[in-house]
Order: C-alpha cells, then sequence, then structure tokens
C-alpha cells in the first residue's frame, strides 16, 4: 500500500515572507504609517499568518497614532486583496523540493498539502509555483470549519489523496505542525533551512529535515 507524504506550504515548500509581508506593509502604507515590517528581519512573524503580520506592525506605530475600531478586520480583508494580486512575485521554492517531488512520487509515495493558507490563495500559488499537479488533494484553512492544529484537515487531506492516515507523515516547519502531526497520531518531519533554523528543534519532531534531498530517504525509512 503506498505511503502519503503531507505537506504544509508556506516555509516548508516555498519561502513566502517576502510576499506576506509585502502586503502586510501595504495596508501600513495605506494608513500613513509606512512600511513597519521588515522583508528579512520579520520574515518568522509571516509564517504566524496575517492577523500576527498586523498586530506586529501594529505594535510598532508611533505612540500617538491609534486605529479606528474595526481596522485589523478592515486591514486583514485589504492584505488578502494585496497578497492574491502579487501572491508570488518574491516567492520561491525552496532548494531540491521539485526533485524530492519526482523522486517521492517515483518511490510510489501520495503527495499532498494541509495548509492554513486560504484554499483559493493556496491553490493559486501552487498553480503560480508550477506544482500543483505533484498533489492528489490540497486542504486549506477555510476547505472544513476547523483548520491545523485540529487533525481533521490533516485527514482530509490525505483521505482526498486517495491515503491512508496510518501510512502518512507531515513536513512541516512550526509548532502548528508539530502539534497538528501530533494530534493525528503520525509523525513530523520539521525543516531546519526556515527563519528559525536548527532552533526548531525545541520542538522535538521525529526528524529534523536539513534539506529536501534527504527526504526521500526518510520516506522510505517511515512509509516502506
Amino acid at each position: 500500500m503506498a505511503g502519503t507524504v503531507v505537506f504544509d506550504l508556506d516555509g516548508t515548500l516555498a519561502d513566502t515572507s517576502g510576499d506576506l509581508l509585502a502586503a502586510a506593509n501595504a495596508c501600513f502604507r495605506a494608513r500613513g504609517l509606512g512600511d513597519l515590517l521588515h522583508p528579512q528581519d520579520d520574515a518568522l512573524i509571516a509564517f504566524h499568518g496575517g492577523r500576527a503580520m498586523l498586530r506586529a506592525g501594529y505594535g510598532r506605530m508611533p505612540g500617538d497614532h491609534l486605529l479606528p475600531p474595526g481596522a485589523e478586520d478592515e486591514d486583514f480583508a485589504r492584505l488578502l486583496d494585496h497578497y492574491g494580486a502579487a501572491i508570488a512575485v518574491h516567492t520561491r521554492l525552496y532548494p531540491g523540493v521539485e526533485d524530492a517531488l519526482d523522486r517521492l512520487a517515483a518511490d510510489g509515495h501520495i503527495l499532498t498539502v494541509c495548509t492554513n493558507k486560504p484554499e483559493a490563495l493556496a491553490e493559486a500559488l501552487l498553480r503560480e509555483l508550477g506544482i500543483r499537479d505533484r498533489f492528489g488533494a490540497m486542504i486549506g484553512a477555510d476547505t472544513l470549519p476547523v483548520r491545523k492544529p485540529d487533525p481533521r484537515p490533516y485527514q482530509a487531506a490525505v483521505e482526498q489523496a486517495g491515503g491512508t492516515v496510518t501510512r502518512s507523515f507531515l513536513v512541516g516547519d512550526t509548532e502548528t505542525d508539530r502539534k497538528t502531526a501530533a494530534a493525528a497520531g503520525v509523525p513530523v518531519a520539521l525543516v531546519s533551512f526556515g527563519p528559525e533554523g536548527e532552533a526548531i528543534s525545541r520542538l522535538a519532531p521525529e526528524a529534523l529535515l536539513a534539506h529536501f534531498d534527504d527526504l526521500p530517504a526518510l520516506a522510505r525509512d517511515w512509509l516502506d
């Protein structure tokens, strides 16, 4: 029976931080605040989502600047619009992704995506990056009524791709992915080439992934 490899998207398959931060900064500029987030220094914040970026920026506003009621919801909608219009300007796949996907498929593994990015944006990004057809399914933040770390999106990503949860594992980059894997009762490999680097080992994943070149061998160990 084929095994299934489930991928997170942002910070795992692709470095999306530049385009995410650009969208947040567009919201701040619309309020006359300028660019409050740094394209490199704040990369880790970007991988915690749109509202996390907005709140981080609000925390850096001048002390005399007050936001009107409902500003965060308004800016979040604006952020999604900006991001959707420029979703793959700075975004790049991490080194070795496409070769690893090819090797996993050649080994007979099922590939699928489970992300907390809104489904339409995730679909658009995967198409822009030229890898959507590599995955048997794609579950986004709003595909189901719940999102990671609830295990149900993970389970849906596996089952819709034709796999079984008991013969699957997750590749991710955050504590949310660690918790998702634990809730689903599967192992997780966390990448150590993201903004946290080797410090991600603090989450005690079953494996650290230093480069995508190492993933096919890990899949053989865990799924064969």
